[in-house]
């Protein structure tokens, strides 16, 4: 649970590269891509110009590198030939990678082309939502204080949160203690440490916050067919605050505690 500062050395590592591969989808043409092409340059990528392993690759029976979870799909998606990326989709892509034994996880909710303005704020308030999260992160704050203040902005938005799943301890393992919430009373749950590591990963959803699971035995879908959008990084507790060890080149840390 808790880093030494060697081994949060290596997570930064891990946490850098995995920041790369978003950059790297950052300047691909999305529209048009099936959901396995995604996953298939993705693990190039890691594996070759990386010279690291996609870690959820093999994990629970899970073939592929990454889930793609457009529109609907609140996680889980599982990469197909046949599933298309089209042009006004929203596409969730959440990846973790593996370097000298440590695991970073992040993801990040892709606007396709010319997206409906719905849709386009939902996808901005989840952003917000997650970072409304890690700006509750610091020694002696505790979980419940990040999980209030998640679901407090989205309610304010008019979303709800989805309590089904959560963010996690992470390391050498992909998921280790604690379960990190999206919901909860502040001053509750476990007290923060220095060192310690987790995700914070909030999902949002137009509607209803419950979800279902297909058929596929993976892919977790609203109940409500409205839209679900979602954003996700790895985080540390530092002496005076949080480090954000997946922060990528478009993003700012002026929201850091």
């Amino acid at each position: 649970m808790v880093k030494t500062p060697d081994e949060l050395a290596l997570m930064r590592i891990s946490g850098r590269l995995l920041a790369s591969v978003f950059e790297m989808l950052d300047g691909q043409q999305l529209d048009g891509m099936s959901t396995m092409q995604v996953n298939d340059l993705v693990d190039r990528f890691i594996t070759t110009d990386l010279a690291a392993r996609p870690a959820s690759k093999g994990q629970y029976d899970f073939e592929y590198v990454l889930n793609c979870s457009i529109n609907h799909v609140v996680c889980h998606g599982i990469p197909d030939d046949q599933a298309i990326i089209r042009d006004g989709d929203i596409i969730n892509l959440d990846i973790t990678l593996e370097k000298n034994g440590f695991i970073a996880d992040s993801s990040k909710t892709y606007l396709v082309g010319t997206v409906s303005p719905a849709a386009r704020r939902l996808v901005r308030v989840a952003q917000e939502a997650m970072w409304k999260g890690i700006e509750q992160v610091r020694p002696g704050a505790y979980l419940g204080d990040i999980g209030f203040a998640i679901e407090r902005h989205a309610k304010r938005n008019g979303y709800s949160v989805v309590r089904d799943y959560c963010g996690h301890g992470i390391g050498r393992e992909m998921h280790e203690e604690p379960s990190v919430l999206n919901f909860g009373r502040p001053g509750t749950g476990m007290k923060l440490r220095e060192g310690m590591v987790f995700t914070i990963e909030p999902m949002i959803n137009q509607g209803s916050r419950k979800v279902s699971t297909q058929s596929d035995g993976w892919t977790v879908v609203t109940d409500d067919g409205k839209l679900s959008a979602q954003f996700e990084h790895t985080v540390a507790v530092t002496g005076t605050g949080v480090e954000v060890l997946t922060l990528r080149r478009d993003e700012t840390q002026q929201r850091r505690a």
